[in-house]
């Protein structure tokens, strides 16, 4: 899955195009390298979002298509 669209369906970020914007702007990264919006996003990856006063740092727990509101937070573990 894009990695855009993982922060979309996962509910990190509110919007797909906001998402995509983080990304061109170098403010996501990937196991500490910025990632584009296209990069694939696998389980046990490292993301880290830096938008706001703190970065926000998560490990991938599982990757799927559709997620309900309530069931979003168990595909990620947030570490920092």
């Amino acid at each position: 899955m894009r990695l855009d669209k993982y922060l979309k369906v996962t509910r990190l970020i509110k919007r797909r195009t906001v998402a995509n914007e983080a990304c061109d702007a170098g403010r996501v990264t990937v196991n500490d390298k910025v990632a584009r919006a296209s990069y694939d996003v696998k389980v046990g990856d490292v993301i880290t979002i830096s938008m706001g006063a703190r970065p926000v740092t998560v490990r991938v727990l599982g990757v799927t298509e559709f997620v309900k509101k309530e069931d979003a937070a168990q595909y990620y573990e947030v570490i920092g």
